[in-house]
Protein backbone atom coordinates (compact mmCIF):
# COMPACT_ATOMS: atom_id res chain seq x y z
CA UNK A 1 0.00 0.00 0.00
CA UNK A 2 1.31 3.55 -0.78
CA UNK A 3 -1.38 5.73 0.63
CA UNK A 4 -3.59 5.87 3.92
CA UNK A 5 -6.79 5.52 2.08
CA UNK A 6 -6.01 2.16 1.07
CA UNK A 7 -6.01 0.93 4.24
CA UNK A 8 -9.96 1.36 4.23
CA UNK A 9 -10.29 -0.25 0.93
CA UNK A 10 -8.44 -2.97 1.20
CA UNK A 11 -9.92 -3.55 4.79
CA UNK A 12 -13.58 -3.78 3.37
CA UNK A 13 -12.03 -6.34 0.96
CA UNK A 14 -10.55 -8.32 3.36
CA UNK A 15 -12.39 -8.28 6.19
CA UNK A 16 -15.90 -7.35 5.12
CA UNK A 17 -18.41 -7.52 7.47
CA UNK A 18 -16.42 -7.64 10.37
CA UNK A 19 -16.73 -5.07 12.97
CA UNK A 20 -14.22 -2.53 12.68
CA UNK A 21 -15.91 0.30 15.01
CA UNK A 22 -17.90 1.10 17.49
CA UNK A 23 -19.04 3.46 20.35
CA UNK A 24 -20.83 2.63 23.57
CA UNK A 25 -23.66 5.21 24.18
CA UNK A 26 -23.85 6.22 27.67
CA UNK A 27 -26.77 3.53 28.13
CA UNK A 28 -24.07 0.98 27.56
CA UNK A 29 -25.70 0.17 24.38
CA UNK A 30 -23.00 0.02 21.05
CA UNK A 31 -23.41 1.27 18.00
CA UNK A 32 -21.29 -0.98 15.69
CA UNK A 33 -19.92 -0.29 11.40
CA UNK A 34 -18.48 -3.37 9.95
CA UNK A 35 -15.48 -2.83 7.44
CA UNK A 36 -17.20 -2.50 4.82
CA UNK A 37 -19.89 0.01 5.89
CA UNK A 38 -16.91 2.02 7.27
CA UNK A 39 -15.50 2.14 3.51
CA UNK A 40 -19.26 2.81 2.30
CA UNK A 41 -19.90 5.72 4.98
CA UNK A 42 -15.91 7.31 3.66
CA UNK A 43 -17.62 7.83 -0.17
CA UNK A 44 -20.48 8.95 1.16
CA UNK A 45 -18.26 12.17 3.31
CA UNK A 46 -16.32 11.92 0.47
CA UNK A 47 -19.00 13.12 -2.07
CA UNK A 48 -20.30 15.23 0.53
CA UNK A 49 -17.20 17.35 1.35
CA UNK A 50 -16.71 17.62 -2.42
CA UNK A 51 -20.64 18.49 -2.74
CA UNK A 52 -19.87 21.43 -0.42
CA UNK A 53 -17.40 23.12 -3.27
CA UNK A 54 -14.20 21.98 -1.62
CA UNK A 55 -11.53 21.06 -3.75
CA UNK A 56 -8.64 19.08 -3.70
CA UNK A 57 -5.91 20.76 -1.17
CA UNK A 58 -8.60 22.69 1.09
CA UNK A 59 -8.33 22.59 4.66
CA UNK A 60 -10.83 20.72 6.55
CA UNK A 61 -10.90 21.34 10.29
CA UNK A 62 -12.70 18.96 12.46
CA UNK A 63 -13.49 18.89 15.82
CA UNK A 64 -14.87 15.85 17.37
CA UNK A 65 -15.03 13.37 20.04
CA UNK A 66 -13.76 9.60 18.88
CA UNK A 67 -16.80 8.32 16.95
CA UNK A 68 -16.98 5.71 13.76
CA UNK A 69 -18.04 8.48 12.08
CA UNK A 70 -15.24 10.89 12.25
CA UNK A 71 -13.11 7.84 11.56
CA UNK A 72 -15.15 7.77 8.33
CA UNK A 73 -14.89 11.28 7.46
CA UNK A 74 -11.70 11.11 7.66
CA UNK A 75 -11.01 8.58 5.05
CA UNK A 76 -13.84 10.66 3.01
CA UNK A 77 -11.39 13.79 3.49
CA UNK A 78 -8.45 11.61 2.21
CA UNK A 79 -10.08 10.16 -0.96
CA UNK A 80 -11.64 14.07 -1.79
CA UNK A 81 -8.07 15.21 -0.96
CA UNK A 82 -8.79 17.67 1.49
CA UNK A 83 -5.88 18.37 3.94
CA UNK A 84 -7.59 17.13 7.82
CA UNK A 85 -6.82 19.94 10.50
CA UNK A 86 -7.99 17.82 13.57
CA UNK A 87 -8.87 20.26 17.12
CA UNK A 88 -8.20 18.75 20.46
CA UNK A 89 -11.63 18.74 22.37
CA UNK A 90 -9.58 20.28 24.84
CA UNK A 91 -7.59 23.26 23.33
CA UNK A 92 -8.15 26.67 24.44
CA UNK A 93 -10.33 29.13 22.43
CA UNK A 94 -7.07 31.46 21.57
CA UNK A 95 -5.55 28.30 20.66
CA UNK A 96 -8.02 27.50 18.24
CA UNK A 97 -7.97 31.32 16.74
CA UNK A 98 -4.29 30.84 16.11
CA UNK A 99 -4.62 27.45 14.35
CA UNK A 100 -7.79 28.94 12.18
CA UNK A 101 -5.64 31.95 11.21
CA UNK A 102 -2.56 29.79 10.05
CA UNK A 103 -4.69 27.01 8.59
CA UNK A 104 -7.52 29.15 7.06
CA UNK A 105 -9.53 25.86 6.69
CA UNK A 106 -12.71 26.49 4.50
CA UNK A 107 -15.15 23.87 6.15
CA UNK A 108 -15.48 22.63 9.90
CA UNK A 109 -16.60 19.17 10.88
CA UNK A 110 -18.23 19.07 14.09
CA UNK A 111 -19.26 15.93 16.44
CA UNK A 112 -22.49 15.18 18.13
CA UNK A 113 -23.66 14.00 21.36
CA UNK A 114 -23.61 15.44 24.77
CA UNK A 115 -20.08 15.94 24.52
CA UNK A 116 -19.62 17.97 21.26
CA UNK A 117 -17.86 21.22 21.32
CA UNK A 118 -19.79 24.63 20.34
CA UNK A 119 -18.40 26.66 17.71
CA UNK A 120 -19.50 29.65 19.21
CA UNK A 121 -17.28 29.29 22.19
CA UNK A 122 -14.49 29.48 20.50
CA UNK A 123 -15.17 32.22 17.60
CA UNK A 124 -16.12 29.56 14.88
CA UNK A 125 -19.68 30.34 14.74
CA UNK A 126 -19.03 32.08 10.98
CA UNK A 127 -17.32 29.03 9.82
CA UNK A 128 -19.42 26.82 7.45
CA UNK A 129 -19.96 23.70 9.42
CA UNK A 130 -21.49 20.25 8.92
CA UNK A 131 -21.64 17.37 11.11
CA UNK A 132 -20.09 13.86 11.23
CA UNK A 133 -23.54 12.44 11.20
CA UNK A 134 -24.92 14.31 7.97
CA UNK A 135 -21.96 13.91 6.35
CA UNK A 136 -22.07 9.93 6.38
CA UNK A 137 -25.49 9.37 5.99
CA UNK A 138 -27.40 7.39 3.56
CA UNK A 139 -27.26 9.00 0.40
CA UNK A 140 -30.42 11.15 -0.40
CA UNK A 141 -32.28 13.22 -3.31
CA UNK A 142 -28.91 15.34 -4.20
CA UNK A 143 -26.97 12.14 -5.11
CA UNK A 144 -27.05 11.29 -8.93
CA UNK A 145 -27.97 7.86 -9.97
CA UNK A 146 -24.13 7.69 -11.18
CA UNK A 147 -22.16 9.15 -7.82
CA UNK A 148 -20.21 6.12 -7.12
CA UNK A 149 -18.92 5.95 -10.93
CA UNK A 150 -18.03 9.25 -10.86
CA UNK A 151 -16.22 9.55 -7.53
CA UNK A 152 -14.43 6.21 -9.38
CA UNK A 153 -13.17 8.53 -11.74
CA UNK A 154 -11.78 11.09 -8.77
CA UNK A 155 -7.58 11.37 -9.32
CA UNK A 156 -6.27 9.50 -6.38
CA UNK A 157 -3.69 10.79 -3.91
CA UNK A 158 -0.47 10.55 -4.65
CA UNK A 159 1.89 8.70 -1.79
CA UNK A 160 3.95 12.56 -0.91
CA UNK A 161 0.70 14.43 -0.97
CA UNK A 162 -0.06 16.51 2.82
CA UNK A 163 -2.77 15.26 4.17
CA UNK A 164 -2.60 15.78 7.62
CA UNK A 165 -2.05 18.89 9.31
CA UNK A 166 -1.47 18.85 13.39
CA UNK A 167 -0.75 21.54 15.42
CA UNK A 168 1.61 20.89 18.41
CA UNK A 169 0.82 21.86 21.85
CA UNK A 170 2.58 25.42 21.42
CA UNK A 171 4.08 25.03 25.28
CA UNK A 172 6.40 28.55 24.42
CA UNK A 173 4.86 30.10 21.73
CA UNK A 174 2.14 29.79 18.64
CA UNK A 175 1.25 26.41 17.85
CA UNK A 176 3.10 24.87 14.51
CA UNK A 177 1.62 22.60 11.95
CA UNK A 178 3.02 19.57 11.17
CA UNK A 179 2.39 18.49 7.87
CA UNK A 180 1.78 14.56 7.21
CA UNK A 181 2.02 12.78 3.91
CA UNK A 182 0.69 9.57 3.44
CA UNK A 183 4.41 8.04 2.95
CA UNK A 184 5.35 9.51 5.86
CA UNK A 185 1.97 7.46 8.11
CA UNK A 186 2.45 4.44 5.40
CA UNK A 187 6.16 4.21 6.64
CA UNK A 188 5.07 4.64 10.52
CA UNK A 189 2.77 2.01 10.10
CA UNK A 190 5.06 -0.28 8.47
CA UNK A 191 7.43 -0.03 11.03
CA UNK A 192 4.76 -0.96 13.91
CA UNK A 193 3.88 -3.39 12.23
CA UNK A 194 7.46 -5.16 13.49
CA UNK A 195 6.74 -4.53 17.14
CA UNK A 196 3.00 -5.35 17.68
CA UNK A 197 2.12 -8.88 17.13
CA UNK A 198 0.13 -9.93 14.69
CA UNK A 199 -3.41 -11.41 16.28
CA UNK A 200 -6.90 -10.17 15.95
CA UNK A 201 -6.94 -6.70 18.11
CA UNK A 202 -9.71 -5.86 20.00
CA UNK A 203 -9.07 -2.58 21.35
CA UNK A 204 -10.91 0.16 23.40
CA UNK A 205 -9.62 3.67 22.56
CA UNK A 206 -9.53 6.20 25.02
CA UNK A 207 -6.89 8.97 23.14
CA UNK A 208 -8.54 11.12 20.69
CA UNK A 209 -8.26 11.04 17.05
CA UNK A 210 -7.01 14.65 17.03
CA UNK A 211 -3.91 13.13 17.87
CA UNK A 212 -1.12 11.13 15.60
CA UNK A 213 -0.31 8.69 18.34
CA UNK A 214 -4.14 7.29 18.12
CA UNK A 215 -4.39 8.39 14.14
CA UNK A 216 -1.41 5.94 13.01
CA UNK A 217 -1.61 2.95 16.26
CA UNK A 218 -5.22 3.36 17.25
CA UNK A 219 -7.09 3.29 13.83
CA UNK A 220 -5.00 3.32 10.45
CA UNK A 221 -2.44 0.21 11.90
CA UNK A 222 -5.26 -1.39 13.85
CA UNK A 223 -7.69 -1.04 10.86
CA UNK A 224 -4.58 -2.78 8.56
CA UNK A 225 -4.41 -5.99 11.01
CA UNK A 226 -8.67 -5.81 11.35
CA UNK A 227 -8.94 -5.27 14.54
CA UNK A 228 -12.23 -4.28 16.43
CA UNK A 229 -11.85 -0.64 17.82
CA UNK A 230 -14.38 0.33 20.67
CA UNK A 231 -14.65 3.79 21.77
CA UNK A 232 -15.82 5.21 24.70
CA UNK A 233 -16.82 9.01 25.63
CA UNK A 234 -17.15 8.20 29.24
CA UNK A 235 -14.07 9.02 31.54
CA UNK A 236 -15.18 7.48 34.47
CA UNK A 237 -13.27 4.83 35.27
CA UNK A 238 -15.80 2.25 36.01
CA UNK A 239 -17.83 2.57 32.82
CA UNK A 240 -13.71 2.40 31.53
CA UNK A 241 -13.70 -0.94 33.00
CA UNK A 242 -16.71 -2.11 31.62
CA UNK A 243 -16.41 -1.36 28.36
CA UNK A 244 -12.89 -3.11 28.10
CA UNK A 245 -14.36 -6.48 30.05
CA UNK A 246 -17.50 -5.90 27.55
CA UNK A 247 -15.75 -5.75 24.55
CA UNK A 248 -13.17 -8.28 25.67
CA UNK A 249 -10.00 -6.38 25.05
CA UNK A 250 -6.36 -7.74 23.74
CA UNK A 251 -5.04 -4.51 23.73
CA UNK A 252 -4.95 -0.66 24.39
CA UNK A 253 -3.28 2.61 23.29
CA UNK A 254 -2.51 4.87 26.42
CA UNK A 255 -0.58 7.13 27.66
CA UNK A 256 1.04 6.71 31.26
CA UNK A 257 -1.51 8.36 33.38
CA UNK A 258 -3.87 6.25 32.39
CA UNK A 259 -2.07 3.06 32.84
CA UNK A 260 -2.19 4.66 36.32
CA UNK A 261 -5.37 5.50 36.51
CA UNK A 262 -6.23 2.28 35.85
CA UNK A 263 -3.94 0.49 38.68
CA UNK A 264 -5.24 2.94 41.66
CA UNK A 265 -8.68 1.27 40.79
CA UNK A 266 -7.14 -2.50 40.86
CA UNK A 267 -5.34 -1.42 44.44
CA UNK A 268 -8.43 0.31 45.36
CA UNK A 269 -10.40 -3.39 44.82
CA UNK A 270 -7.31 -5.27 46.69
CA UNK A 271 -7.63 -3.23 49.57
CA UNK A 272 -11.18 -3.10 49.94
CA UNK A 273 -11.35 -6.93 50.05
CA UNK A 274 -8.16 -7.27 52.46
CA UNK A 275 -5.85 -8.71 50.29
CA UNK A 276 -3.32 -6.49 50.12
CA UNK A 277 0.10 -8.98 51.94
CA UNK A 278 -1.37 -11.26 49.49
CA UNK A 279 -1.80 -9.36 46.70
CA UNK A 280 2.04 -8.21 46.65
CA UNK A 281 3.36 -11.96 47.81
CA UNK A 282 1.63 -12.96 44.74
CA UNK A 283 3.69 -9.81 42.48
CA UNK A 284 6.54 -10.77 43.51
CA UNK A 285 6.27 -14.52 42.66
CA UNK A 286 4.73 -13.92 39.58
CA UNK A 287 7.53 -12.19 37.88
CA UNK A 288 9.49 -15.32 37.68
CA UNK A 289 6.94 -16.72 36.15
CA UNK A 290 6.31 -17.01 32.53
CA UNK A 291 3.14 -14.64 31.07
CA UNK A 292 0.45 -17.45 30.58
CA UNK A 293 1.04 -18.31 34.46
CA UNK A 294 0.85 -14.66 35.74
CA UNK A 295 -2.41 -14.38 34.43
CA UNK A 296 -3.57 -17.86 35.71
CA UNK A 297 -2.28 -16.41 39.32
CA UNK A 298 -4.19 -13.25 38.48
CA UNK A 299 -7.57 -14.93 37.05
CA UNK A 300 -10.00 -13.08 38.96
CA UNK A 301 -8.26 -9.37 37.85
CA UNK A 302 -8.35 -10.83 34.26
CA UNK A 303 -11.38 -11.73 34.32
CA UNK A 304 -12.62 -8.17 35.34
CA UNK A 305 -10.84 -6.95 32.27
CA UNK A 306 -12.53 -9.28 30.01
CA UNK A 307 -10.40 -12.61 30.56
CA UNK A 308 -8.28 -11.52 27.07
CA UNK A 309 -6.39 -8.56 28.25
CA UNK A 310 -2.63 -9.06 26.92
CA UNK A 311 -0.98 -5.96 25.71
CA UNK A 312 -0.85 -2.13 26.41
CA UNK A 313 1.33 0.33 23.79
CA UNK A 314 2.15 3.27 26.02
CA UNK A 315 3.65 6.67 25.08
CA UNK A 316 3.42 10.67 25.79
CA UNK A 317 5.67 10.94 28.93
CA UNK A 318 7.66 9.52 31.49
CA UNK A 319 6.58 5.58 32.29
CA UNK A 320 7.61 4.82 35.55
CA UNK A 321 9.26 1.79 36.03
CA UNK A 322 7.25 0.43 38.92
CA UNK A 323 4.17 1.32 37.26
CA UNK A 324 5.28 -1.19 34.15
CA UNK A 325 6.93 -3.62 36.68
CA UNK A 326 3.04 -3.86 38.13
CA UNK A 327 1.26 -4.41 35.32
CA UNK A 328 3.70 -6.98 33.73
CA UNK A 329 3.23 -8.80 37.19
CA UNK A 330 -0.32 -9.53 36.10
CA UNK A 331 1.18 -10.64 32.91
CA UNK A 332 0.16 -7.73 30.78
CA UNK A 333 3.20 -6.92 28.31
CA UNK A 334 3.57 -2.84 28.39
CA UNK A 335 5.34 -1.86 25.20
CA UNK A 336 6.58 1.55 25.97
CA UNK A 337 7.69 4.15 22.82
CA UNK A 338 8.71 7.59 21.72
CA UNK A 339 8.46 9.71 18.89
CA UNK A 340 6.51 13.07 18.27
CA UNK A 341 4.04 14.69 15.93
CA UNK A 342 7.29 15.81 13.37
CA UNK A 343 8.75 11.81 13.76
CA UNK A 344 5.51 9.64 14.55
CA UNK A 345 7.55 6.94 15.26
CA UNK A 346 10.89 7.49 16.73
CA UNK A 347 11.88 4.24 18.58
CA UNK A 348 9.96 1.12 20.53
CA UNK A 349 10.71 -1.60 22.70
CA UNK A 350 9.13 -4.55 21.68
CA UNK A 351 7.38 -8.19 23.04
CA UNK A 352 11.05 -9.68 23.46
CA UNK A 353 12.44 -6.31 24.68
CA UNK A 354 10.75 -4.05 26.89
CA UNK A 355 13.19 -2.87 29.96
CA UNK A 356 11.86 -0.39 32.43
CA UNK A 357 12.68 2.86 31.68
CA UNK A 358 13.88 2.64 28.38
CA UNK A 359 11.84 3.33 24.72
CA UNK A 360 13.65 1.38 22.59
CA UNK A 361 15.20 1.55 19.08
CA UNK A 362 14.00 3.10 16.30
CA UNK A 363 13.05 0.58 13.85
CA UNK A 364 14.58 0.35 10.44
CA UNK A 365 14.71 2.47 8.17
CA UNK A 366 14.53 5.07 10.71
CA UNK A 367 17.61 5.97 11.82
CA UNK A 368 18.68 7.39 15.37
CA UNK A 369 21.90 9.36 16.42
CA UNK A 370 22.28 11.30 19.81
CA UNK A 371 24.44 14.55 19.07
CA UNK A 372 27.59 15.66 21.38
CA UNK A 373 25.37 17.54 23.27
CA UNK A 374 22.97 14.87 23.97
CA UNK A 375 20.27 16.05 21.82
CA UNK A 376 18.38 12.68 20.06
CA UNK A 377 18.13 13.25 15.93
CA UNK A 378 16.67 11.09 14.07
CA UNK A 379 16.40 10.69 10.17
CA UNK A 380 14.10 8.55 7.87
CA UNK A 381 10.74 8.27 5.61
CA UNK A 382 8.48 8.33 8.62
CA UNK A 383 9.58 12.13 9.23
CA UNK A 384 7.11 14.73 8.30
CA UNK A 385 7.35 17.09 5.60
CA UNK A 386 7.68 20.34 7.25
CA UNK A 387 5.91 22.79 9.10
CA UNK A 388 2.41 24.41 7.50
CA UNK A 389 3.69 27.79 6.07
CA UNK A 390 6.69 28.47 7.98
CA UNK A 391 10.00 27.55 5.90
CA UNK A 392 11.94 28.96 8.42
CA UNK A 393 11.25 26.97 11.44
CA UNK A 394 11.46 23.96 9.18
CA UNK A 395 15.05 24.72 8.11
CA UNK A 396 15.32 25.14 11.55
CA UNK A 397 14.46 21.52 12.68
CA UNK A 398 17.03 19.88 10.32
CA UNK A 399 20.89 19.75 9.77
CA UNK A 400 22.61 19.77 6.05
CA UNK A 401 22.64 15.76 6.12
CA UNK A 402 18.40 15.48 6.72
CA UNK A 403 18.59 14.53 10.79
CA UNK A 404 15.70 16.01 12.78
CA UNK A 405 16.55 17.77 15.89
CA UNK A 406 13.65 16.66 18.13
CA UNK A 407 14.87 18.72 21.62
CA UNK A 408 15.27 16.35 23.48
CA UNK A 409 18.01 14.85 25.29
CA UNK A 410 18.56 10.78 25.67
CA UNK A 411 21.54 8.68 25.64
CA UNK A 412 22.50 4.49 24.86
CA UNK A 413 22.16 1.89 27.38
CA UNK A 414 24.40 -1.05 27.24
CA UNK A 415 22.49 -2.44 24.33
CA UNK A 416 21.46 0.53 22.44
CA UNK A 417 17.98 1.02 23.62
CA UNK A 418 16.94 4.85 24.18
CA UNK A 419 16.67 6.55 27.78
CA UNK A 420 15.27 9.84 27.66
CA UNK A 421 16.22 12.38 29.76
CA UNK A 422 14.31 15.50 29.07
CA UNK A 423 14.16 18.52 27.01
CA UNK A 424 17.03 20.22 26.12
CA UNK A 425 16.10 23.83 26.43
CA UNK A 426 14.67 23.14 30.24
CA UNK A 427 18.61 22.22 30.81
CA UNK A 428 19.83 23.45 33.80
CA UNK A 429 23.62 24.30 33.84
CA UNK A 430 24.68 24.79 37.40
CA UNK A 431 27.30 27.49 38.34
CA UNK A 432 29.83 24.49 38.68
CA UNK A 433 29.49 23.37 34.71
CA UNK A 434 27.05 20.19 35.86
CA UNK A 435 23.96 19.92 34.01
CA UNK A 436 20.49 18.96 35.51
CA UNK A 437 17.42 17.65 33.18
CA UNK A 438 14.64 18.74 35.34
CA UNK A 439 12.75 15.91 33.94
CA UNK A 440 15.55 13.45 35.68
CA UNK A 441 14.19 14.95 38.83
CA UNK A 442 10.49 14.98 38.05
CA UNK A 443 11.00 11.44 37.50
CA UNK A 444 12.70 10.75 41.07
CA UNK A 445 9.78 12.56 42.91
CA UNK A 446 7.22 10.81 41.02
CA UNK A 447 8.39 7.36 41.54
CA UNK A 448 8.64 8.52 45.28
CA UNK A 449 4.87 9.50 45.27
CA UNK A 450 4.34 13.34 43.94
CA UNK A 451 1.75 13.32 41.12
CA UNK A 452 3.54 16.00 38.79
CA UNK A 453 6.15 18.73 39.80
CA UNK A 454 8.22 21.29 37.89
CA UNK A 455 11.45 21.95 38.78
CA UNK A 456 13.91 24.71 38.12
CA UNK A 457 16.59 26.63 39.36
CA UNK A 458 15.40 29.69 41.59
CA UNK A 459 18.65 31.54 42.47
CA UNK A 460 21.88 29.98 41.09
CA UNK A 461 22.83 26.18 42.00
CA UNK A 462 19.57 26.17 44.06
CA UNK A 463 16.90 23.47 42.80
CA UNK A 464 13.69 23.85 44.12
CA UNK A 465 10.57 21.53 43.16
CA UNK A 466 7.09 22.95 42.65
CA UNK A 467 5.01 20.07 43.45
CA UNK A 468 0.90 19.39 43.16
CA UNK A 469 -1.02 18.06 46.29
CA UNK A 470 -1.53 14.95 47.03
CA UNK A 471 -4.50 13.28 46.77
CA UNK A 472 -5.43 14.91 44.20
CA UNK A 473 -6.91 14.18 40.60
CA UNK A 474 -4.70 10.84 38.91
CA UNK A 475 -5.46 12.63 35.03
CA UNK A 476 -5.10 15.95 34.65
CA UNK A 477 -7.51 18.20 32.44
CA UNK A 478 -5.28 19.87 30.22
CA UNK A 479 -6.46 22.63 28.24
CA UNK A 480 -5.38 25.49 30.31
CA UNK A 481 -8.89 24.61 31.99
CA UNK A 482 -8.45 26.92 35.29
CA UNK A 483 -7.96 25.02 38.04
CA UNK A 484 -9.45 25.71 42.14
CA UNK A 485 -7.70 25.28 45.00
CA UNK A 486 -6.75 22.01 46.89
CA UNK A 487 -10.09 21.26 48.65
CA UNK A 488 -9.21 20.72 52.38
CA UNK A 489 -5.49 21.72 52.09
CA UNK A 490 -6.36 23.65 55.00
CA UNK A 491 -7.32 21.31 57.64
CA UNK A 492 -3.82 19.23 58.09
CA UNK A 493 -0.87 21.35 56.42
CA UNK A 494 1.38 19.24 58.41
CA UNK A 495 0.41 16.53 57.33
CA UNK A 496 0.71 17.69 53.69
CA UNK A 497 4.79 18.80 54.72
CA UNK A 498 5.17 15.65 56.48
CA UNK A 499 3.78 13.76 53.30
CA UNK A 500 5.96 15.68 50.62
CA UNK A 501 9.04 15.94 52.76
CA UNK A 502 9.20 12.41 52.67
CA UNK A 503 8.75 12.19 48.95
CA UNK A 504 11.51 14.71 48.40
CA UNK A 505 13.95 12.86 50.86
CA UNK A 506 13.28 9.71 48.96
CA UNK A 507 13.83 11.43 45.80
CA UNK A 508 16.90 12.79 46.82
CA UNK A 509 18.25 9.27 47.80
CA UNK A 510 17.94 7.88 44.31
CA UNK A 511 19.40 11.17 43.15
CA UNK A 512 22.79 12.47 42.19
CA UNK A 513 24.75 14.96 44.52
CA UNK A 514 23.87 17.70 42.24
CA UNK A 515 20.60 16.49 41.19
CA UNK A 516 19.26 16.98 44.50
CA UNK A 517 16.21 18.88 45.52
CA UNK A 518 16.96 21.72 48.17
CA UNK A 519 12.92 22.92 48.63
CA UNK A 520 9.66 22.76 47.54
CA UNK A 521 6.82 24.93 47.24
CA UNK A 522 3.16 23.84 46.75
CA UNK A 523 1.30 24.51 43.65
CA UNK A 524 -1.99 26.60 44.46
CA UNK A 525 -4.49 24.92 42.27
CA UNK A 526 -5.20 21.46 41.63
CA UNK A 527 -3.26 20.99 38.34
CA UNK A 528 -0.52 22.98 36.77
CA UNK A 529 -1.79 24.57 33.70
CA UNK A 530 -1.58 22.41 30.56
CA UNK A 531 -1.54 22.45 26.69
CA UNK A 532 -4.20 20.46 25.19
CA UNK A 533 -1.97 17.43 25.09
CA UNK A 534 -1.42 17.66 28.54
CA UNK A 535 2.33 19.03 28.74
CA UNK A 536 3.04 21.19 31.43
CA UNK A 537 3.11 25.29 30.57
CA UNK A 538 6.57 25.53 32.76
CA UNK A 539 6.80 29.58 31.58
CA UNK A 540 3.64 29.68 33.62
CA UNK A 541 5.34 28.26 36.32
CA UNK A 542 8.07 29.92 36.25
CA UNK A 543 6.26 33.41 36.34
CA UNK A 544 4.43 31.92 39.49
CA UNK A 545 7.55 31.15 41.44
CA UNK A 546 9.04 34.74 40.42
CA UNK A 547 6.01 36.79 41.96
CA UNK A 548 4.45 34.51 44.62
CA UNK A 549 6.71 34.27 47.53
CA UNK A 550 3.51 34.98 49.56
CA UNK A 551 2.37 31.61 48.85
CA UNK A 552 5.48 28.94 49.83
CA UNK A 553 4.35 26.79 52.25
CA UNK A 554 7.52 25.15 51.53
CA UNK A 555 10.70 23.48 53.73
CA UNK A 556 13.74 25.21 52.17
CA UNK A 557 16.32 22.65 53.98
CA UNK A 558 15.05 20.05 53.11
Amino acid sequence: METVLEIVERGAERYGDRTALGLRLDDGTIVRWSYRELDWRSRLAAWRLRALGLEPGDRLLSWAPSAPALAAVYFGALRARLVLVPLDLRMAPDTIGRIVARAEPRHLVLGTGRDAPDPREAGLGELPASTIDDLTADPDATFPPDWEARQAGWERPRPDEVFDVIFTSGTTGAPKGVMLAHDNVMAAIGMIHRVIPPLHHRVVSLLPLSHLFEQAVGLFYALDVGADILYVRSRNPRAILEAIRDHRTTSMIVVPQVLDLFWSAIEREVDRTGRRAAFERLRRLARHLPYLLRRLLFRRIHAQLGGHFRLFVSAGAFLPPALQQAWEDLGITVIQGYGSTECSFGTCNTLRDHAPGTVGRPMPPQELRIAPDGEVLLRGPGLFKGYWRDPEATAAAFDAEGWFHTGDAGRLDSRGRLILMGRTRDMIVLPNGLNVFPEDVENALRMAGIRDSVVLETRPGRIEAVVLAPDGPRLPGGGDIPAARPEGLGDDPQAVRAQIDAAVRAANASLAVHQRIDGWRLWPAVDFPRTHTLKVRRDQVRAWVAVEEAGRIGNEGT
